[in-house]
């Protein structure tokens, strides 16, 4: 009876320290890869990201479109506003939710 307590004890004991030892790998590899310096194809795709993003922000839109892509997309917009009717088909829609009003039934 004491030795299966013992053993059950042990297996618990065994399986929490599993645990904790898989998260402090798996943390320790984030740090890790965080600390290296990123391989060269990484670094090239992630100054192209920021490059387009500057370029972007300074346009005012989508980069080195030309007067094809706004023609295209003022049509694109002029047969959706047809199709759905009015409104600014460029921003989110706004929703707004009334609170429903619950009455107390007689009893």
């Amino acid at each position: 009876m004491i030795l299966r307590q013992i053993l059950r004890l042990s297996s618990l004991f065994r399986s929490a320290v599993s645990v904790q030892l898989r998260r402090n790998i798996g943390l320790s590899a984030v740090v890790f890869n965080k600390a290296k310096e990123l391989d060269p194809v990484q670094k090239l795709f992630l100054d192209k990201i920021r490059e387009y993003n500057t370029k972007s922000k300074q346009a005012g839109g989508p980069v080195d479109a030309g007067p094809e892509f706004q023609k295209d997309m003022n049509e694109s917009l002029a047969r959706l506003q047809r199709a759905y009717g009015e409104g600014d088909l460029t921003k989110f829609p706004e929703f707004k939710f009334e609170e429903p009003k619950f009455e107390e039934a007689p009893k």
